[in-house]
């Protein structure tokens, strides 16, 4: 049958000429990437790896400059605040007005006056008071502290400047009686220090910056207290504040089991003074007892080695207490 004219569809149209080329895409295409490289070629390949790293070694036994390597990083401060625990220091802590940011009080804790008075003055310096579990208080106290259902966080301490501390016992006019400890490593000790100072007429310790211990949690609960009383300063340099105390009129003297005075008697004990108290372990160190005007020993029975730091400052500042009661007195 034939087409009719004008019937749309009917007449195939065909484009005469030459095609546009695709500029040889296609075959390009058709060739491919070429063939695949061996795996030691391939840097993400565990092969490739290997060989890089061997190249590295070998670029570095070779005396060539290894790339500078990358600085640590700085961890990030953490909570610096201390707990105090137990009863009497807690208390001790709030009515020297301490800052505080927190009072723990146990679930079901046994009132006494004690804890009557840390809630009193807690609210009204509106710190806030948070009731926890025992097991809770373990954990912010420590494992080995005797909380007593009670405990108060704290920020830092901050310390005194030891010349600063001499000027203002002077301005009270008071003969100065300084304990300083020289690497001095366990808080419980520098706890007993403290209150020892504090039981005898002392008005303070100071504590070497480096290789020594701070006035921690630890050292709180030990001076029961006393810690809130007896300011804490803290030396840069240990040898170098005692020199600046000599200068200014102090006498120093040094607690050492082969010293070369007994301390009863000490003559310089009704003078201003500043007694040094040595590690648990070496006692004190060649320079600090350089420095001393005297060293002193507390005579001890043959059977016992010796005293740790806390019972001998203990002793030296009672028998110095003895002797000044003795001289006013006399005088």
């Amino acid at each position: 049958m034939a087409n009719k004219p004008g019937r749309p569809g009917a007449v195939r149209k065909n484009r005469k000429g030459p095609k546009a080329g695709t500029g040889g895409h296609g075959r390009k295409a058709l060739e491919g990437k070429g063939p695949t490289p061996k795996a030691e070629d391939r840097e993400y390949h565990p092969a490739g790896k290997r060989k890089a790293a061997a190249e590295r070694a070998a670029a570095r036994s070779g005396n060539q400059k290894a790339p500078a390597a990358r600085p640590p990083r700085r961890p990030k401060a953490g909570d610096e605040s201390e707990v105090i625990s137990g009863r009497n220091s807690v208390v001790e802590a709030l009515r020297a007005r301490i800052p505080a940011t927190a009072l723990y009080i146990a679930v079901r804790i046994e009132m006494d006056d004690r804890v009557r008075e840390a809630i009193a003055l807690a609210g009204h310096r509106n710190i806030p008071l948070l009731e926890v579990t025992r097991p809770e208080l373990d954990r912010l106290a420590g494992e080995d502290a005797v909380h007593q259902g009670i405990a108060l966080k704290i920020p830092p301490y901050e310390y005194a400047h030891p010349l600063e501390l001499l000027d203002q016992i002077e301005d009270r006019g008071e003969i100065p009686l300084l304990v300083a400890v020289d690497g001095l490593t366990d808080p419980r000790n520098l706890g007993a220090v403290i209150r020892s100072i504090a039981a005898f007429g002392g008005q303070g310790v100071i504590v070497p910056q480096r290789r020594s211990v701070g006035l921690t949690a630890a050292a709180w609960k030990t001076s029961a207290g006393a810690a809130a009383r007896i300011p804490v300063a803290m030396a840069s340099n240990l040898t170098n504040t005692l020199k600046s105390l000599k200068e200014r009129g102090l006498f120093i003297v040094g607690l050492d089991a082969g010293g070369d005075t007994l301390l009863p008697g000490l003559q310089l004990a009704t003078g201003p003074l500043v007694v040094v108290v040595g590690s648990e372990g070496k006692g004190l160190s060649r320079l600090v007892t350089d420095t001393c005007d005297a060293v002193v020993s507390i005579p001890i029975t043959a059977d016992t080695e010796s005293l740790n730091a806390g019972i001998a400052a203990s002793v030296a500042l009672y028998e110095i207490a003895k002797l000044r009661a003795e001289d006013a007195a006399a005088g």
